[in-house]
């Protein structure tokens, strides 16, 4: 097994992983971490790595979580990492996948050079990157952690310490089919009617702490017919809850004006993905990240965003955790890179933080 941090990284981004195709990259984690960790593997119902590593010089009995996720985005299968002058990029036309795989490498090499450090629990979930279906779906009876860090943010001084509330809508116009061309006043348009309502709502932007956003618009069969049908996914956003619940009502109320203006029907079903949580500036794992950052030589800074992460979903169910960065740039595009110098910036954060644990 490679002892450099370049190389076990390049090796985790050339085993395929996208979203709902983890299997392969955790099973190789699975035994990696047992040979190299000592770890005690499992995989949870939802199919999750729950790693639980030994104390190392350390008789404190709490453990500690370090987390990141297995998925990448697409196009996301056959990469190549190639290393121009310390920057690891993609050779291809493909993402390079350090969202997240810097952030599972940088976890293992802190874990495994570490002089000391507490019991730790390495949660791998699956499904990040298409709604945070990894942590959400986690086995927490499995997981004995109470306070974690999560290695999936870009900037390796940062502490993002909180997220909104994430309401998506998925809406379906019915209105009435017709020739387009032979009789189209006996239609009724659901892409007009759907184009209206979209008009109607407030959309990007809101406010410093809102968004909203129309995703999708599927619809239609044919070009000459006025479209029966057209489904659209949306969603919205808030730091502050009810701005969320007030801005998720709005764009309700658009679709079912719209619908009864043209005498259309609008089904909508909402769901609440997760709710707008914020960890105190004060609190210990805040307080442990910080002191880790600066003992590297860099300034810590404090983050609350409109991004859900798995910090976040795993606040809301009992463990206090934030979001460290693992180093890289332009996730979720072909531009995607990472430098030697930030996979070895952030490890060095992540030995800190559990060696000062232990």
């Amino acid at each position: 097994m490679t002892k450099n941090i370049v190389d076990v990284f390049c090796k985790f981004v050339q085993i395929d992983s996208e979203s709902g195709e983890e299997a392969k990259f955790i099973s190789y984690l699975q035994d990696l971490f047992t040979s190299e960790l000592n770890a005690n593997c499992a995989l949870d119902k939802y199919g999750n790595l729950i790693a639980r590593v030994p104390a190392k010089g350390s008789g404190k009995p709490e453990p500690l979580l370090l987390g990141a996720h297995a998925d990448t985005v697409k196009p996301g299968k056959g990469i190549r990492p190639v290393i121009e002058g310390g920057v690891i990029r993609s050779a291809g036309e493909t993402i390079l996948g350090a969202d997240d795989k810097a952030g599972i490498a940088e976890i293992f090499e802190a874990t495994r050079t570490a002089t000391k450090h507490p019991p730790l629990e390495i949660v791998i979930t699956r499904g990040e990157e298409v709604g945070l279906l990894g942590a959400k779906n986690l086995d927490i009876s499995m997981v004995r952690a109470k306070m974690g860090f999560i290695i999936d943010g870009e900037d390796a001084a940062t502490i993002v310490i909180g997220g909104p509330t994430h309401i998506s809508l998925d809406i379906e116009v019915i209105g009435r089919a017709a020739h387009a061309g032979m009789e189209p006043e006996k239609g009724i348009s659901a892409i007009l009617v759907a184009a209206q309502a979209i008009s109607r709502i407030p959309l990007g932007r809101i406010d410093h702490e809102t968004t909203a956003n129309v995703g999708t618009i599927h619809g239609g069969a044919i070009r000459n017919g006025i479209p029966e049908r057209v489904k659209i996914q949306a969603e919205c956003r808030s730091l502050d809850d009810e701005k969320a619940m007030r801005q998720a009502e709005t764009m309700r109320q658009a679709f079912e004006q719209a619908a009864r203006e043209a005498g259309a029907k609008v089904e909508i079903t909402s769901e609440i993905e997760y709710r707008a949580s914020r960890t105190s500036e004060d609190a210990p794992v805040v307080k442990i990240a910080q002191e880790a950052i600066r003992a590297v030589g860099l300034t810590p800074r404090i983050e609350v965003i409109t991004g859900g992460t798995d910090a976040l979903v795993l606040s809301g169910r009992g463990i206090n955790a934030v979001v460290l960065g693992y180093g890289g740039s332009a996730a979720h595009t072909t531009s995607e890179q990472i430098t030697q110098e930030a996979l070895e910036a952030s490890t060095t954060v992540i030995k800190q933080i559990i060696e000062n644990a232990a």
